[in-house]
Formats: C-alpha cells, structure tokens, sequence
C-alpha cells in the first residue's frame, strides 16, 4: 500500500473543516485537487471516509479510526524533514581526539554560541574525516590536512584555524626535567614514547617527520591503554618522555611530579585544518567557519617548525 502524504493532508484538513472548500482554501489548492487526493486516498486504503452531504462531509467510522494516525503521518513527516533542513538538525564536526586542542576550538565556540547544536565525533584519521565530509556523513573537520597523502577531492576545501605548540612530557628523573624549555635539537637521540600513534594517521605522520628532522626517535611499541597509563610510565622513567600539544588539558595525580616542558628554536607546531564541503548549506556551518578563522592569529614567519604542506592548498571560494 502507498499512502500520498498530499492526499493524508488532505483528508485532515477536511476532517478539521468539514468543508472541502475550506480544506482547499487551506492547503491554497482547488477544491477539485481535494476531493481528488481523498478520492485516491480512499481507493488506496479501500475504505469510504467521508459522508458526503450538501453542507459538507461528515467521518465515517473508518475516517475517524484512521484520523489519528493521519495526524501522526503529517508529524512524523514534519520531524523528518525538520531533522535535515538546514539549521534543523545538529552540525556534525569531526575532531582527532575529545581530549585535545581540536576539540577545545569546538568548546570554545559552543561557549560562544550555545545557541547551536554540535554532535561532536572523533573518527579513526584525516583519511576517513575528510571522506565522511565528501560523503556528507560529517559536516566539517578540524584535521591536519597538510599531511595526507592524498589532495582534498574536489568540492571539499580548508583553511588554517590552529597552530599549537608542542611540549616535551617528562617524569621528574628524566635529564629535561628541570630544564625551562628544550630544542628538538636537544632531543636527538633521545626516546619519545607514543603508544597512540597509529599506522596511516595523520598524527603519526606528523610525528615521524618531525623525529626524522630532528634525530630522536619516536616508539610506539606497546599497547595504548589511556592517558593514566601514560602518566605512569612517564613519572617512574628517567629516559622516556611523549608530547603534549600547549593547549591539551591534563591533570595528573599531585605524587607524579610530571613537568610539561615548551620547545623552543625552533617551535614544533601542529597544524589544524577547517574542512568542510563547499555545496553544505548548514547555517551553522558559516557560523562556525567565521568563528575558527576570526579566532586564528596567522602562522608567524619565523621561529616554528611544520612540515611542509603534501599538496597546494585550494584557495577559498567566494
């Protein structure tokens, strides 16, 4: 059976009037468009609905069983094409991690206009991010895009929103733990342990290319299991230590002594990339894309160290 939701608003708007005149004069079509929608109603269902008489129509008693389901056809019709209007629904924004910086640009503008819904997902890598935007799964990312292997596909573009400096994480033991700042330089030869970095992300490629400017090494041996995890290896070892984007909240136990150290000479920065779908009308969307971009400063010219972009950036649209 194939119910017209024109010919169900139909039979409510005569139901609600008793006058197909009026029904019309409601739904702004002729009064033969309704008498035609309900006559096909009925025939679809196989049922009489009405009670035709010369002031009117009156229900029947199939019209009145079906009346309240009729109401809940148009309802949920309505919640569904409300759920994806644009401005209707949730903006869905993809970032690395719910812990880190892209996440806290997310926070901040949510604080900065709590009037918008955000359903915040955190998805495997830039790879997958970018296609869930291609796809329309997602509605933006906040990725370092700089750093896939492939170009943004067509219809998809990005601009800068976050540089974040890095700092090296050490146990009160470890031979920088009392140092003011360290240089990647320092760090040569030294164990940076990463358990989180996963083959084919965008962090671990990020990672592997400042390690091979710099000459330390980068372990990921082991199982990533949490932050406390971490912590603990981190405050009981005088030779391993890991990176803590500057704008990563953390709080450890007081007894761990950890010290989060800036690098400096030069800055190691992660960069982050807005990434959206060109075509995406979602109001949010803009506010959004105003809100990251008013908030970035511009990369300095000097003094900071990020790879260099994989493939050329795609000029924004205007």
């Amino acid at each position: 059976m194939v119910v017209n939701l024109s010919a169900v608003a139909a039979f409510v708007a005569v139901a609600d009037t008793g006058q197909f005149q009026e029904a019309a004069a409601d739904l702004s079509v002729t009064q033969q468009a309704v008498s035609k929608r309900v006559a096909a109603l009925e025939n679809s269902l196989g049922v009489k609905l009405f009670v035709r008489i010369p002031s009117g129509a009156h229900l029947t008693i199939d019209g009145q069983a079906f009346l309240s389901h009729a109401r809940a056809l148009l309802d949920a019709a309505e919640r569904a094409a409300a759920s994806v209007r644009p401005g209707g629904r949730a903006l869905r924004v993809d970032v690395v991690h719910r812990q880190v910086a892209t996440a806290g640009l997310l926070r901040a503008f949510y604080r900065a206009r709590p009037d918008i819904a955000l359903d915040i997902v955190a998805l495997h890598g830039g790879t997958e991010a970018v296609e869930a935007v291609r796809s329309g799964a997602i509605d933006a990312t906040v990725r370092a895009v700089t750093l896939l292997d492939q170009p943004l596909p067509e219809g998809v573009e990005s601009t800068p929103v976050l540089d974040e400096p890095l700092h090296l994480f050490t146990g009160p033991g470890h031979p920088f733990a009392k140092a003011r700042s360290v240089t990647p330089a320092q760090l040569a030869g030294h164990r940076i342990w990463m358990p989180g970095n996963a083959p084919g992300t965008e962090w671990t490629a990020y990672y592997d290319r400042l390690a091979a400017e710099f000459g330390f090494t980068i372990d990921t041996i082991g199982p990533d299991f949490g932050i406390e995890a971490l912590f603990d290896t981190i405050a009981g070892s005088t030779t391993v230590a890991t990176f803590i984007g500057e704008e990563t909240p953390l709080v450890w136990p007081a007894g761990h002594a950890l010290r989060r150290i800036p690098l400096v000479d030069p800055t190691p920065v992660y960069p982050g990339e807005l990434v959206w779908r060109t075509d995406n009308a979602h109001p949010a969307l803009t506010a959004l894309h105003g809100h990251l971009t008013a908030g970035y400063p511009g990369r300095p010219d000097s003094g900071i160290w990020t790879p260099e972009r994989a493939h050329p950036a795609q000029p924004e649209r205007t």
